[in-house]
């Protein structure tokens, strides 16, 4: 994984300069990615900011029946926010809906979790990701809009591996050679890519070296390719989460939707 920069660091991104100094309130463009219960009338929100990456902050009063913030603080809309404060607990000063967007729903909104639940486990806080943010969006988008749920889930948990680092190389193998369209591979969290034995091909733990070019492209559009996709997520992200169970993929797996 790429080596991050502390939060605190000075940085050349004005928005999230202003964000670390806390001199003053900044207007960002939100989503909400989950909230807790803050005292007896507060919530404290995960923000998914576009120039700020992901925000803790304080919504005072957001608990209180009549709460303008109440109203607007749901997942999955498009948000204007204001945030101020000094600590890495900001304060919500504002929350206005963008409007334009139709939630998802049915199966498809326990894909919208899922996506929230892998923002809230490998992203770090303010770490900004604005072209992580614009595939979130799409994602969204593509879910509400009746699209297959696994095109758009693997073309975003590729983004988010891409985006963090995380990604393997995915032009070239354990020993630095070029991929192989017309060979199978096997990833190897501490070394990359090695070629496939018959036992694991017949077990289907392998991704073909066509595939691992297509994703390397950006493409997604066959079922193959998704399909092998798949797996080789779910064993990176299985690594870098430490064997934790992501609880809407679990679900979802056993809904047979992921």
């Amino acid at each position: 994984m790429t080596s991050k920069a502390c939060a605190h660091t000075v940085t050349s991104d004005p928005q999230a300069a202003i964000l670390s100094s806390g001199s003053r309130r900044i207007d960002q463009q939100a989503y909400l990615l989950h909230s807790t219960p803050y005292r007896e009338t507060s919530l404290v929100v995960d923000l998914f900011t576009r120039d700020a990456g992901r925000v803790a902050a304080v919504a005072k009063g957001a608990k209180r029946p009549r709460s303008a913030l109440r109203a607007v603080l749901l997942q999955f809309q498009p948000l204007n926010v204001g945030l101020s404060g000094r600590n890495e607990l900001r304060t919500l000063v504002s929350a206005e809906w963008e409007g334009g967007t139709i939630a998802p729903r049915g199966s498809a909104l326990l894909c919208a979790f899922y996506l929230n639940e892998l923002l809230v486990r490998l992203l770090p806080r303010e770490d900004p990701h604005p072209l992580l943010y614009d595939g979130y969006r799409e994602a969204l988008a593509a879910l509400s809009a009746g699209s297959p749920p696994d095109l758009a889930l693997r073309r975003f948990e590729w983004l988010l591996l891409r985006e963090t680092g995380y990604a393997p190389d995915l032009l070239a193998d354990a020993q630095h050679r070029p991929i192989d369209a017309s060979r199978n591979y096997r990833w190897q969290p501490s070394g990359g890519f090695v070629a496939a034995d018959p036992a694991d091909e017949e077990a289907g733990q392998h991704v073909s070296g066509a595939t691992l070019r297509d994703l390397a492209c950006g493409s997604f559009d066959t079922n193959a390719t998704r399909s092998q996709a798949k797996y080789l997520t779910r064993a990176i992200l299985a690594h870098h989460l430490d064997g934790q169970v992501l609880r809407t993929r679990q679900i979802l797996i056993d809904l047979h939707k992921l």
